[in-house]
């Protein structure tokens, strides 16, 4: 297996050369998990692996409480289905919870203020089927709880990891929240749980190693090797540069272009799903791709090697383009970044302009 075949099986597994999924919450359980802080640029990852899908089918599927918002894997945002919710967090909220005592102490958030807010939260969507951010941290203030600087957002990470609210519909640019006790859950026992997340990973990712499924999980080292332990006879594996990559067994590749372009998002899990980003992105060109005010540059992808990034405007109804290559392009890969453009305004019902 060379360095070319790990790219152009990822973009297999991960839905992103193919698809025989129907849904927007089927790219999500195929995943396991999305990464969402950038609310618009998630939803242009799930759109790319379901087309012709649009974003208002995807927030169609929100809506129906199908796929979720909340902290989950390392702590951060993602998209994660109703299927899923509850046993992921309660695999990794522990960890994540026990990972932020430092930060708790430091805004003065101690235990019993975390277990009242907790319920203030919970209490205070009883009654709603959502309300927004600014909406719930104004129940804290009014009962006494300063939701200052990063407390407010420690607060809500909190109620959601301990499995009480999670993200739903946005209002313009605000979270809007809702009660997760409302989602059907049944549990599971962790060590199937961590044996699940294993599957997933290896399944929409592969081939990947041991060291990037616990990066990307955020589980300890030793749950991260049991639960490839338990599921690796499913999968096949080979070693390239001392390092074992495991995946499915794949169908042989057909009927994919001879050459992909891809817009993709800046948090998409085609980079971040790995902690080893070399089989897709030259080791010189990672700092090019450093986070600007905590977001990652879109990336230009051609056949599974990140060669540029891009950036969209919008205006008088239509999203603008630009690229900016880390090499001069050819006119047929500009062509193939021209449709993959397109593909974008399809997607957010607008004309895509490349500037």
């Amino acid at each position: 297996m060379e360095i070319q075949d790990i790219a152009t099986k990822r973009l297999y597994s991960q839905q992103l050369s193919r698809t025989n999924l129907h849904q927007p919450v089927d790219v999500v359980s195929w995943l396991g998990a999305v990464q969402a802080q950038d609310y618009s640029g998630a939803k242009w990852s799930l759109g790319l692996r379901l087309p012709p899908i649009t974003d208002p089918g995807i927030e169609q599927d929100i809506t129906d409480k199908a796929i979720f918002r909340t902290w989950l894997l390392r702590g951060t945002l993602h998209f994660v289905s109703a299927g899923d919710i509850h046993w992921m967090l309660a695999l990794v909220a522990g960890r994540i919870i026990s990972g932020n005592k430092r930060r708790y102490l430091e805004l003065e958030l101690d235990e019993k203020t975390l277990m009242r807010s907790n319920d203030l939260l919970s209490k205070a969507l009883q009654g709603a089927n959502q309300m927004d951010r600014k909406s719930l941290l104004a129940v804290l203030e009014n009962e006494g709880i300063s939701t200052k600087g990063q407390r407010g957002v420690y607060m809500l990470q909190r109620a959601s990891l301990d499995g009480l609210i999670c993200q739903g519909t946005m209002y313009a640019k605000i979270p809007g929240f809702t009660r997760l006790e409302k989602v059907p859950s049944k549990s599971i026992h962790r060590d199937e749980a961590i044996a699940k997340l294993a599957s997933r990973y290896f399944t929409s990712r592969g081939p990947a190693t041991l060291q990037d499924f616990t990066w990307w999980s955020g589980l300890s080292a030793a749950e991260a090797k049991a639960g490839l332990d338990s599921i690796k006879s499913h999968f096949i594996h080979e070693t390239m540069a001392d390092q074992t990559y495991w995946f499915s067994p794949l169908r042989q590749l057909e009927n994919d272009p001879a050459q992909s372009i891809l817009l993709l998002p800046g948090f998409d899990e085609y980079l971040l799903s790995y902690k080893d980003r070399s089989a897709s992105l030259d080791v010189p060109n990672y700092n090019r791709l450093i986070p600007t005010n905590g977001m990652l540059p879109a990336t230009i992808v051609i056949n599974g090697r990140v060669v540029g990034t891009w950036k969209r405007t919008f205006k008088k109804g239509a999203v603008y383009i630009v690229l900016s290559p880390f090499n001069p392009i050819s006119t047929a890969e500009y062509n193939g970044a021209t449709t993959a453009a397109s593909r974008l305004g399809d997607f957010l019902g607008m004309p895509a302009i490349l500037i």
